[in-house]
């Protein structure tokens, strides 16, 4: 009788054989998503000059100290300031410069007066906001009275108040999220090292699966796995290639797998893995030269590949399959065909291989321990490990334990349910029964 792995052997011997990505050089926008390889170093000041941070006037602050609406400071303004000026104007004693946001602070300024805190050169009351130049040239001359004092540096940002230079921008294994291809455009980087998105394909088989949308005939169901296992992989920063369902015949199933394994660095099939007469996965992949055209002495390393498929103490998803294929030594995970299973397969081993050949960690999804609520107790299958369908509620206390409670019911084509869980609840190899209140193990998939 075969062996009877664990959870934990069958993941660990994946992981074994999965390395990261080789690092590559993309343009900032095809990085997102992507995994830096080295820290990034900053090369200059952000901002790179003190700039103001209103839309204003730039003055000494003697020249405004103790300005009010009833006796305002007046004074001359020189001239506009606007974002990108090279050829700043000084501002002296009794003077004031028209200052935009963004824009450098000229020599002589200490300050920045709010618009709102002044006229705006009408000499009338507050102002809202400047005139548009185009409508108001004059507004870049004349005078302006100040109805309100300000500190030095008073809305200004200084030189290197973001990033100094030197200092670390991001550090090695951050993942590029909008936020972080901002800071490193901003720094000026128009390129990043990193690890790539790993391209998975993914493709389900079954002579009974019906792409969704067309219509069903007798004994046949609609393909929800290829569905559920690309939306995952694509969730887990992968590039997702649906193949789609894929008959029951081994020849088919074996020459589809070849032609994607080309732009493949992981595949992932669902179905046909357990001991029925038309499991074609076992029987298009179990062969040794699955993958390896010409005669035996052709051929080098032929052994490896074959796929190996194991018996797991786990539920839902005891029949699972793992090898390297083809001459590139692609991955192959063969999950089962109930969609719970396949889809707490992923969970379970196909997101930790994706991360690992994107360089993330940790490669886990995030546990925590809950208390079981609900009205009744839970039962678990005598040595094996389960993973039910739970929805966890955090308790909003920094030291209390939050809860959780199970949806539907423990089957593993009960797919409803799935659509309500946002966790599941790992219960041990020996542990029989579960009632309200118990603590238990919650692996998080938000």
């Amino acid at each position: 009788m075969s062996k009877t792995w664990s959870v934990e052997e069958h993941l660990e011997d994946i992981l074994r054989s999965v390395r990261p990505l080789d690092p590559i050089e993309l343009n900032l926008l095809d990085a997102q998503g992507c995994t830096l390889v080295d820290d990034v170093i900053v090369p200059a000041a952000l901002p790179p000059f003190d700039n103001s941070s209103m839309d204003g006037y730039a003055v000494r602050t003697a020249d405004v100290e103790g300005a009010s609406e009833e006796f305002p400071a007046v004074l001359s303004v020189i001239g506009d300031i606007a974002a990108g000026s090279s050829d700043l104007l000084t501002v002296a004693s009794g003077e004031a410069a028209r200052i935009m946001t963004g824009a450098p602070l000229p020599p002589g300024a200490e300050a920045v007066v709010p618009v709102e805190w002044t006229d705006g050169g009408t000499g009338g009351g507050p102002a809202d906001s400047m005139a548009a130049l185009s409508d108001s040239p004059q507004g870049a001359s004349g005078q302006v009275r100040v109805h309100r004092p300000v500190l030095s540096r008073q809305h200004v940002r200084a030189k290197g108040s973001d990033v100094k230079p030197g200092t670390v921008a991001l550090k090695a294994g951050t993942v590029l999220g909008p936020a972080q291809v901002g800071l490193l455009a901003a720094i000026g980087r128009g390129t990043v090292t990193v690890r790539p998105r790993p391209r998975v394909v993914v493709l389900s088989t079954g002579s009974e699966l019906v792409t969704p949308g067309e219509p069903l005939g007798p004994g046949q169901i609609h393909d929800a796995n290829s569905f559920v296992l690309t939306a995952a992989a694509r969730a887990a920063g992968a590039i997702p290639y649906r193949v789609g369902a894929v008959a029951d015949d081994a020849e088919t199933l074996r020459a589809t797998i070849e032609d994607q394994l080309i732009r493949a660095d992981l595949v992932v099939t669902s179905g046909g893995v357990s001991v029925g007469a038309y499991d074609v996965v076992k029987e298009a992949l179990s062969r040794v030269d699955a993958f390896r055209g010409g005669e035996e002495e052709d051929r080098t390393d032929a052994a490896g590949d074959l796929v190996e498929f194991r018996r797991l103490a786990m539920q839902p998803g005891k029949p699972q399959g793992f090898g390297l294929i083809g001459p590139d030594r692609t991955p192959i995970l063969t999950l089962p065909g109930n969609p719970v299973s396949a889809y707490v397969s992923f969970e379970l081993f196909v997101r930790p291989a994706l991360r690992t050949l994107m360089g993330q960690e940790p490669v886990r999804r995030r546990t925590v321990r809950a208390r079981l609520s609900g009205d009744a107790a839970l039962t678990s299958p005598e040595g094996k490990r389960q993973f039910l369908r739970g929805d966890y509620t955090p308790s909003g206390e920094e030291d209390d334990m939050g809860s959780v409670r199970a949806v539907g019911g423990a089957g593993s084509h009960l797919i409803a349910a799935l659509a309500q869980a946002n966790a599941l609840i790992d219960i041990p190899e020996k542990t029989g029964r579960l009632t309200p209140g118990d603590e238990v193990t919650v692996v998080l998939l938000d």
